[in-house]
């Protein structure tokens, strides 16, 4: 099975001038001013991450030229290779935490999403689960409730969050899709670090649907869930149970220079970009406590 499956730490990156100004120079003109606007550095890294994790895999894995193609948007936000529009990978990628993941496949649909385990804002995790009630059914506030304890009850959410989004990117549809709609049955209830579960199954408008979820825990408080649809025969040698058998991958971590390994710069330095980078603050005041 073709796939990859990418993460970059970038909670613990702290951008020099010089890796700044290059990969601010290796994506587009348009993204670029796009992450500028970003009001923290946390966000700002995190978005340019994701940039270049897909530039990274368009140029090693569809074998274009770094500057020999197009990312654009779909209109809820999807990034895709718009030129040339005809390669089979499907790529996805989510950054939230500490780290910004990709994961990508040929021939078949693919979403993933990231959660970080964390305390609500304010309030009590009771009453945050109030607040988010109409976003999970009631079997799976049942499994969320009699996790444990608040910790691992708030650990239990935050995976069927991750699963529940990895499915809607998957798709595209973006907001407004009813989250009810879906119901995931978790299995294992726990988890450990350095394996990729592939048990738990998802019920759309009642009916079991024959997505594949990949769950695994980049550390014990990221949770990443990849959803994979029905493999496309026509662009595969094999027949989809094979391909479905196929062992699931873990995440490779990367370090900022394997993400610009393949890079070819597109713009010239804007040492302004720098300079309003460099004064954000890195992240709210809430968010930096809790790291």
């Amino acid at each position: 099975m073709d796939g990859v499956r990418w993460a970059f730490r970038c909670g613990s990156w702290v951008p020099t001038r010089s890796e700044w100004t290059l990969a601010a120079r290796c994506i587009q003109p348009e993204e670029k001013d796009r992450i500028g606007q970003f009001v923290f550095a946390k966000d700002a890294k995190s978005a340019m991450a994701g940039r270049l994790l897909i530039r990274k895999l368009v140029c090693e894995r569809m074998g274009l030229a770094w500057d020999g193609f197009r990312l654009d948007r779909t209109a809820r936000g999807k990034p895709f290779l718009s030129r040339p529009a005809s390669s089979h990978w499907s790529f996805n990628v989510s950054h939230q935490g500490d780290y910004a993941v990709l994961a990508a496949e040929a021939g078949r649909q693919v979403g993933i999403d990231l959660m970080k385990t964390s305390r609500p804002g304010s309030g009590s995790t009771q009453e945050f689960f109030r607040i988010m009630n109409r976003q999970f059914t009631d079997l799976e506030w049942t499994s969320i409730r009699t996790a444990g304890s608040d910790w691992e009850q708030l650990d239990m959410f935050y995976r069927h969050w991750a699963l529940k989004e990895s499915f809607i990117k998957a798709i595209g549809t973006g907001l407004g899709f009813d989250l009810q709609r879906l119901e995931f049955h978790v299995s294992p209830n726990q988890m450990r670090e350095g394996q990729v579960y592939r048990q738990t199954r998802m019920l759309l408008d009642n009916e079991e649907e024959d997505w594949i979820f990949e769950e695994s825990l980049l550390d014990k408080d990221h949770h990443v869930a990849v959803a994979l649809g029905k493999p496309d025969i026509s662009t595969s040698k094999e027949d989809s149970g094979s391909l479905c058998e196929a062992p699931p991958l873990l995440f490779t971590h990367l370090s900022f220079s394997d993400l610009v390994s393949t890079a070819t710069p597109l713009t010239e330095e804007d040492s302004a970009h720098w300079e309003r980078f460099h004064s954000k603050k890195e992240a709210p005041s809430r968010q930096s406590e809790q790291q």
